[in-house]
């Protein structure tokens, strides 16, 4: 039984950090109808910043924040000069250009950074453990689970319940009549892609433990991330929480029992999971 817990709290922890970096993705695939392959590219340069102002000496707080503004401030160009041009364009064509950013922003953070793991230290409270009767748990892995549900609640009341969400639905369902009566629909889509990024670099820095941060970090997770917001639906933020709870279990327990078989149980589930319910989780919830 002290082993099942022990798999149960981790499981959730890993959940909930795919949770709050893959959920940006998911309201780019599902609302702005973008597949962004650069998602984990802004993770990677949010995780960067954070690690860049904590070691200089700024409080973990601080280097979030810094972190979440500084990403969503270098995505703006972008989305105005080159994501712009691929809304409403092919799949092909959006996958082509967000895989192009990709390697320029690993080949910019490989010359500039070097090729060296960094890391976003801790501060003191988030350190040590929390005993729970059963086991220890430690404090960050409790604070990554918080954050979850944190921005799983905060999304949905934005998305669901505030002026901002009415807008960016109605833009995603029709732009032109959006338009017509006075929604700035550029400026709705700009909101919505530095909301994004923002909860990339905020789910790079506060995944950094779990999901070490190097170069290569956007090649690395950039499957992974699709992939749970896939299983999910694009746009549903009850999909995406229930994708990654359910991906982040398997994926925990297998390395628990079987770590010789490294990630195949975790995509052996995808694949069952996508010949099930090819609409993703979502669909289901919504058939329901």
């Amino acid at each position: 039984m002290q082993t099942v817990l022990s798999i149960a709290v981790d499981a959730l922890a890993y959940g909930m950090v795919l949770f709050v970096i893959s959920i940006g993705l998911s309201v780019t695939m599902g609302l702005m109808r973008v597949i962004n392959l650069a998602h984990g590219a802004f993770a990677m340069v949010g995780g960067y910043c954070a690690s860049y102002v904590a070691h200089a000496g700024f409080g973990y707080g601080i280097a979030i924040v810094a972190a979440m503004v500084a990403t969503a401030i270098i995505a703006l160009p972008l989305e105005r000069l080159l994501y712009r041009r691929i809304y409403g364009a092919s799949e092909l064509t959006q996958v082509l250009m967000t895989i192009g950013i990709t390697f320029c922003v690993i080949g910019l953070v490989n010359y500039i950074f070097g090729p060296t793991l960094k890391t976003v230290p801790l501060p003191e409270a988030l350190r040590g453990s929390v005993d729970l009767g059963f086991r220890s748990v430690a404090k960050y892995r409790l604070f990554a689970i918080l954050c979850g549900l944190i921005v799983a609640g905060g999304l949905w009341y934005l998305i669901e319940r505030t002026a901002f969400g009415v807008r960016l639905r109605a833009t995603v369902d029709n732009a032109n009549m959006a338009a017509s009566l006075g929604v700035r629909t550029q400026i709705v889509y700009a909101a919505s892609f530095a909301l994004a990024v923002a909860l990339a670099a905020f789910g790079g820095v506060v995944g950094s433990e779990l999901l070490p941060l190097e170069p290569y970090y956007a090649l690395r997770y950039m499957v992974t991330f699709l992939v749970v917001v896939s299983v999910g639906g694009p746009g549903s933020i009850p999909g995406a929480l229930l994708a990654c709870l359910l991906l982040g279990a398997i994926d925990t327990i297998g390395r628990y029992l079987a770590p010789e078989y490294g990630e195949f149980f975790f995509y052996l589930a995808v694949i069952i999971i996508v010949t099930l319910f090819p609409r993703g989780l979502a669909g289901r919830l919504k058939k329901q």
